[in-house]
């Protein structure tokens, strides 16, 4: 099981969800690399652009971010999405845990619309999510 005890995850969790706050992302590290407990490593609100700058190809992370878009010409949507990262050279052990850690830090990062699990900073991109997410919102008046 993972740590998700911390109480500055869940209030990053709120920050990010807070309409009255620019924070649009948080990053979750484990606390080294044998520890199951997770803590903030990072919060932002430059969006998967800046998030993308902070994820180490040696770690496995999680990620809530805030993502804003335009469905059509009259509406904007705000979505989220939780971000399962595994850089490509995350140790083995940490890779066979993330699944059951997983479940564990979705008791704390609880609303999502989408889950985007991640090898590479290019599987980060906006559009592409963007894309799954209009997708996964249901009415769509732009042909997505």
């Amino acid at each position: 099981m993972a740590d998700v005890t911390d109480p500055q995850i869940a209030e990053a969790y709120q920050d990010v969800r807070s309409d009255k706050s620019e924070t649009n992302w948080v990053l979750i590290d484990y606390e080294s690399d044998r520890s199951d407990k997770l803590k903030v490593a990072a919060t932002g609100s430059g969006g998967l652009t800046e998030l993308r700058e902070h994820l180490d190809d040696s770690k496995a992370s999680y990620a809530y971010v805030r993502i804003t878009y335009s469905n059509d010409k009259e509406s904007q949507r705000e979505k989220f999405i939780l971000v399962t990262w595994i850089g490509s050279g995350c140790k083995v052990m940490r890779k066979a845990k993330i699944s059951v850690h997983a479940a564990d830090v979705k008791t704390v990062l609880r609303v999502y619309s989408i889950e985007v699990p991640a090898r590479e900073k290019d599987d980060l991109k906006e559009d592409p999510i963007i894309i799954r997410l209009r997708k996964a919102g249901g009415a769509s008046y732009d042909g997505v």
